[in-house]
């Protein structure tokens, strides 16, 4: 394909690529992909205590539990110098120990989490509150938000946004969702403490001291207190608490501009296009590659798109090499006009509509030019043979197509049919002027017109031959 050809196609690549990139500006699937399999190192910062299997069967059943028992955890903590704590527990009916945990939780340093639906309590108490909630993605939390917005529109905090405020670093309040960041297990890292060592007073302070500490149920075997992460893996859910706080105390995940990816995705697609080849495959792989340094540095880039686009330039320039290949079977060389099979499949095409639309036929034959190319060379031979072919494609009107039938003939299939004769006697008066040197082309035409009773394109062509030989007589008898 000619230089500007193929520059245009880039272009309409790059053009369907920034398209493709404005429909798909983002790829939460490869978000969790990178999430699941370049999972975080567990954050020191952020501290679980665990109701767990040890705790109920110490104390009971939980709902049974004299509340006193959460202020005496609390007040261990805030002993030991626990820099904020969030009590992932809903607190409804009245209880036991009411007014020691009340007492508690209205201290400075503690959230107390409450449902949606009441998202400053179900108590009266004087705490702070943040919403426990976490939205469900494809049936599992890759996602969490720092607010939620109530029936009356009012935007209430969630829990770890509250949490992470007290810890000194407040983050916006927005609907807009987060990357909910997925650990890995360290052996060597801090375990979950658990909530009967805590309220025994069992802990040094250092594994608490200017820390967030979230505390929640970690049993096993409570229906409705785990949840399935990114990794698919079943946590509970003041996990997931905790791993929101880390998110937050982190720097959060910045989007790469669109400025930047936009660009790259239209010069990724024309790149694909004017190397050819298998190069966009390696264009693609690049795109996609890029989005796992870059999500370790804090950066969410739409790999998928990015690569989508370099495979757009890939099909563009697979079809380039299709078409030119198709094209090459059904071209001359030398003319650069329709060859013998392009002129079949012509006239093919045409022939089901002659009832209604006729088909014309004229052949050119170039009688002198073989004596030409006997004496002055083939390059003497192939320069007429160009000529010829430019002063048909002058000659011919806008639905006329031009073939070179053979080494010294040329087909021009007429529409309409009705201009035949007057087209045969133009091109004659115009051909009868090329001469090569002293020497004549000496050009015979014949023509035809399709008729009901013709049944195959080859009974046109049949008749214009012998219209061609009956000139060609009356040229050699004058």
């Amino acid at each position: 394909m000619p230089r500007p050809e193929r520059l245009l196609l880039a272009a309409l690549a790059a053009v369907l690529a920034a398209c493709v990139f404005a429909l798909v500006p983002i790829n939460p699937p490869l978000r969790d992909v990178l999430n699941r399999n370049l999972p975080a190192p567990p954050d020191p910062r952020v501290v679980v205590v665990g109701i767990d299997d040890l705790s109920l069967q110490t104390y009971g059943p939980q709902d049974r539990w004299d509340r006193a028992l959460y202020a005496r955890a609390l007040d261990t903590l805030r002993e030991a110098g626990a820099r904020a704590v969030g009590l992932d527990i809903r607190f409804a009916a009245p209880a036991p120990g009411d007014a020691a945990l009340a007492r508690a939780v209205g201290r400075p340093g503690v959230v107390l989490a409450s449902s949606l639906q009441q998202p400053q309590g179900a108590r009266d108490w004087n705490a702070t509150y943040g919403v426990s909630a976490f939205t469900l993605s494809r049936g599992a939390v890759r996602t969490f938000q720092t607010a939620y917005r109530g029936e009356s529109g009012t935007l209430w905090p969630s829990l770890s946004a509250q949490l992470a405020r007290l810890a000194g670093v407040p983050r916006p309040l927005s609907t807009e969702p987060q990357v909910l960041r997925a650990t890995i297990s360290d052996p060597q890292a801090l375990p979950v403490l658990s909530f009967r060592d805590v309220v025994g007073g069992n802990l040094r302070a250092t594994d608490v001291q200017n820390k967030v500490v979230l505390i929640g149920l970690t049993a096993s075997g409570l229906p409705g207190t785990t949840l399935l992460d990114s990794r698919l893996d079943l946590v509970p859910g003041v996990v997931l608490q905790a791993r929101a706080v880390s998110s937050l105390l982190s720097e959060p995940f910045r989007r790469v501009s669109p400025w930047i990816t936009w660009p790259l995705c239209a010069a990724l697609a024309a790149s694909a296009v004017l190397l050819g080849g298998l190069w966009g495959f390696g264009l693609a792989l690049l795109g996609l590659t890029l989005s796992a340094p870059l999500f370790l540095n804090g950066w969410l880039f739409p790999g998928i798109t990015v690569s989508l686009s370099a495979i757009i330039g890939t099909a563009f320039a697979a079809g380039e090499r299709v078409w030119t290949l198709r094209r090459i079977g059904t071209l001359d060389p030398l003319t650069g006009l329709g060859n013998r099979l392009a002129f079949t499949r012509a006239a093919e095409n045409r022939w089901p509509g002659r009832a209604t639309r006729p088909v014309g036929l004229l052949l050119v034959d170039l009688g002198g030019l073989k004596r030409i190319t006997e004496v002055h060379g083939q390059l003497a031979g192939d320069e007429l043979l160009r000529e010829v072919a430019q002063a048909l494609r002058l000659g011919r009107t806008r639905r006329d197509l031009v073939f070179r039938w053979g080494s010294d003939e040329f087909a021009v299939l007429v529409d309409p049919a009705s201009d035949v004769a007057r087209l045969a006697q133009q091109l004659q008066t115009t051909l009868a002027a090329l001469h090569y040197k002293d020497m004549p082309l000496q050009v015979s035409l014949g023509q035809a017109v399709s008729t009901p009773q013709m049944t195959q394109p080859s009974e046109l062509v049949e008749q214009a031959s012998r219209d061609r030989y009956r000139t060609r007589y009356r040229l050699q008898q004058r």
